[in-house]
């Protein structure tokens, strides 16, 4: 088949290249080129690159115009395959090929609709999400259902590694739902059932609030191991008034009396742990604002991080 691809994130290239082994890539579309990093060095998208390096025609956007719509006409696709594009995509785009676009979506439509659907069951501590595959339509993810596929979110999940599977498993559902529109035997199912939602999540959205239960810090902790992480503003000692960013923790029982954002105890050569709402935080990793990584004890050790001492 004739395939147009929209994508951006990095993701988006793992896709491409799996369609690439099977199918004609008529065109990319992706975003313009933007800064990036302290240097604001400029960068293409992934698949800007993959696309140049096998000589496939691309297509970068700011906004859609009429001249864009009747460039993508032009290719006569019999698909659009869309993952991690970034953008909303007009009907003028998503009805010019064949079969129309379809959309991978790293949930179990209608759950978790929007931008960031692996973060959010994460902090929501679910046990199960999915991959789903859908045509587009004029609404956000609301689209008929070509195919689904349920992943298991393990206890020590983090967005890294539930990523990571879900990028399998989405590969697999696209490749399917390929094969299905080739085959012209397919029908897309309404979307049942009452729909949730998620934002775009903000840095300070990390933020630690040390008085809810530490199941649900792990959780946040979990949903923004990759951005923008966890983090805390040290109340006491020489680091006061600093950032401090959690890079691993777990959840241990607590039944003290001790108050929430205190540190409860400093364990030689592990970490530190510090009370919340219900049970406490063993925080074995950290990051110091403006520093590099280290073990939470070598912290503790260097700033003078003692038991009784708190968090904000």
């Amino acid at each position: 088949m004739k395939i147009i691809f929209f994508g951006t994130a990095e993701i988006s290239k793992y896709f491409l290249e799996n369609i690439d082994k099977k199918h004609d890539i008529a065109c990319v579309v992706t975003m313009c080129d933007k800064p990036v990093g302290r240097n604001n060095r400029i960068k293409a998208p992934a698949v800007k690159q993959y696309a140049a390096e096998k000589n496939i025609p691309y297509i970068q956007i700011d906004k859609f115009t009429d001249d864009t719509a009747e460039k993508i006409k032009s290719f006569n696709a019999d698909a659009g395959a869309v993952v991690s594009f970034g953008k909303i995509i007009p009907e003028k785009i998503f009805t010019a090929p064949k079969y129309g676009c379809f959309n991978i979506h790293f949930s179990l439509l209608p759950e978790y609709r929007g931008a960031s659907p692996v973060q959010q069951a994460l902090i929501d501590g679910k046990k199960q999400t999915g991959v789903t595959s859908f045509f587009i339509e004029k609404g956000l993810d609301t689209g008929d259902i070509l195919m689904q596929k349920t992943v298991d979110i393990e206890a020590e999940d983090t967005a890294e590694t539930l990523f990571n599977k879900l990028n399998v498993c989405g590969v697999d559902v696209m490749n399917k739902t390929l094969d299905l529109l080739e085959s012209g035997n397919f029908t897309a199912q309404p979307q049942k059932g009452e729909p949730s939602f998620c934002k775009i999540f903000k840095k300070e959205d990390g933020k630690i609030d040390w008085s809810r239960p530490a199941e649900d810090i792990y959780n946040l902790y979990r949903g923004f191991y990759i951005w923008p992480k966890v983090f805390s503003i040290i109340n006491n000692g020489r680091m006061k008034g600093k950032m401090l960013k959690i890079m691993k923790c777990g959840v241990i029982e607590d039944t003290s009396n001790a108050p929430c954002a205190a540190v409860t105890e400093v364990i030689k050569g592990r970490g530190f742990i510090v009370k919340c709402g219900k049970d406490a935080l063993f925080i074995t990793e950290v990051q110091p604002e403006s520093k590099a990584k280290m073990s939470a004890y070598d912290f503790a050790n260097g700033a003078g991080l003692k038991k009784g001492e708190a968090f904000f």
